[in-house]
């Protein structure tokens, strides 16, 4: 380290809470590639309470990481001028789609020929920064009744008959509706986004404004007592919204055969396009946790704080880590390279028949955990002393 270069400063609760969020991150990819495969985990007919519970807890990451990026653009821009923040997130948003058309596309894939591009959570942060670097000259107040209009207002849209074809019916899925929607490319290539833009883009907008609140001059008491009360906000409207069963998901909950499930189908919000109820009782939450995780210093946060110094990093890297153990298990398990590709499937290494119990991918979570702690930390303390002008892309 060069004595003369400045350490970064860096919010704890922020690099805690974010930390936590790509460790519940790891578990559902590690559920992704190690379980077995069979009918979703959200399916009230098939579902079992733990199963239901290992996945519902990752509907946390996106929109909490949507939220944060927000609150990381705003903090950004303390440190530039508006003409500087602009061209950061439009290079930075254009920077995250390109990683995830190249980069995630192919560790999910492993198919080199890209006959499938895959748009997922970084695509839909990408596009939201995009949006941001032409709203950040906005005033603050702007950006928040934009926000609102997107966070609370998106589900008006399930409510009227919208066009499904067309330039208009193409615009509206970009934008507004798409999850898993695939548009061809000639014969044999296709993109598929999994991610509407604009509801996700309401998340980091609202973000944006909440970053003005970790201003170093901003009272602590008066922070933590917005935080806590916006975030309770949120839960009693998810409560409140979910047992009218009117507004705010295009799915309504259902008695089901026993109270447990019943209370499954009501936690059972939608993530893609995300909901406001999903919003409501993701980042309810997660707003509480921040407030009350601010001065909170031990051994778990300085763990949780390790990964979430380097989002982007420790993104690439579990991913990368958990798909060479997907291969070796794989061969492992007497699947040779002709049925290591499912028949009609563009992706490689994810054979039918593959997969091991829910305890041992619990335990394979632990080990990609572990493993990847100390890359994390010699990144997070190499980044925070260091000025290149990369290490702001990774």
């Amino acid at each position: 380290m060069n004595p003369t270069e400045p350490i970064k400063y860096r919010i704890q609760s922020i690099d805690v809470l974010r930390g936590i969020i790509m460790l519940i991150m790891t578990l559902d990819h590690c559920r992704d590639f190690f379980h077995y495969q069979g009918p979703s985990p959200t399916n009230m007919a098939t579902t079992t309470v733990v199963l239901f519970f290992t996945r519902w807890v990752t509907h946390f990451c996106a929109p909490v990481f949507v939220f944060l990026s927000g609150v990381s653009a705003y903090l950004a821009g303390t440190k530039r001028t508006k003409n500087q923040l602009s061209t950061f997130l439009l290079k930075r948003g254009l920077w995250l789609i390109l990683t995830d058309m190249v980069v995630v596309t192919f560790l999910f894939s492993f198919n080199p020929s890209y006959n499938v591009v895959v748009l997922e959570v970084l695509a839909a942060i990408g596009g939201g920064m995009v949006i941001l670097s032409l709203l950040s000259r906005a005033p603050l107040k702007v950006i928040a009744i934009i926000g609102c209009i997107i966070f609370f207002g998106h589900n008006i849209l399930d409510l009227v008959p919208l066009p499904q074809s067309g330039p208009a019916g193409v615009l509206l899925k970009i934008f507004f509706t798409a999850f898993a929607t695939i548009y061809p490319i000639g014969k044999d290539h296709s993109v598929w986004q999994l991610y509407a833009i604009l509801p996700w883009t309401g998340a980091m907008l609202l973000g944006y404004v909440f970053g003005s609140l970790f201003q170093k001059n901003f009272d602590v008491q008066r922070r933590r007592k917005l935080l806590l009360t916006a975030g309770f906000s949120l839960v009693a409207l998810f409560i409140i919204l979910r047992t009218v069963n009117k507004y705010g998901d295009p799915s309504h909950w259902e008695t089901q055969r026993n109270f447990a499930h019943t209370l499954l189908s009501f936690l059972n919000s939608t993530k893609n396009p995300p909901s406001l109820l999903y919003l409501c009782m993701t980042l309810g939450p997660a707003l509480i946790l921040l407030a009350l995780i601010e001065r909170v210093q031990n051994k778990l946060t300085a763990f949780c704080r390790v990964y979430g110094n380097v989002p982007l990093f420790y993104f690439i890297a579990h991913i990368s880590f958990i798909r060479v153990i997907n291969v070796i298990l794989i061969f492992a398990d007497g699947f040779n390279l002709d049925k290591a590709k499912s028949p009609g499937s563009p992706f490689v290494f994810q054979p039918a028949g593959f997969g091991y119990p829910l305890w041992a991918c619990y335990l394979l979570w632990l080990f990609v955990i572990a493993a990847l702690y100390f890359p994390c930390k010699w990144y997070g303390n190499y980044k925070r002393s260091h000025q290149q002008w990369w290490l702001s892309y990774l």
